[in-house]
């Protein structure tokens, strides 16, 4: 079992910064990815970004790609989000998942095993 919990969210002005951080415990992250993902009122859960814990090879939607950057702390079993240059449209609950096994698309929700609670980000205009 895993637990996640994701931190650092809130509301800052249109091109301010904030960093997420998701937390592990339970389990390490030793073989898998970390997902981002985030959830707008009214619209599907989309993915943000993700990170392998082996190399560390990170992926991007292509909607914040060169603002946002995942990367990951082995010793704190902690992965972070740092957002940059945010938009209005970037408003949304930040969610970080890990899946249960290898395998899957990690950039698909439904690879997707562990889910923290999310963190709100409001970005102001």
């Amino acid at each position: 079992q895993v637990q996640l919990v994701e931190s650092g969210g809130g509301l800052v002005q249109a091109g301010g910064s904030l960093r997420l951080s998701c937390a592990a415990s339970g389990r390490t992250f030793s073989r898998y990815h970390v997902g981002w993902f985030r959830q707008a009122p009214g619209k599907e859960r989309e993915f943000v970004a993700a990170i392998t814990w082996v190399g560390g090879s990170t992926y991007y939607a292509d909607f914040v790609k060169g603002r946002f950057t995942i990367s990951r702390d082995s010793a704190k079993n902690t992965v972070y989000l740092q957002m940059n240059s945010l938009k209005p449209e970037d408003t949304a609950v930040y969610y970080c998942a890990a899946p249960s096994a290898s395998g899957g698309s990690l950039y698909s929700s439904g690879s997707y095993v562990y889910w923290g609670q999310g963190t709100q980000v409001t970005v102001s205009s």
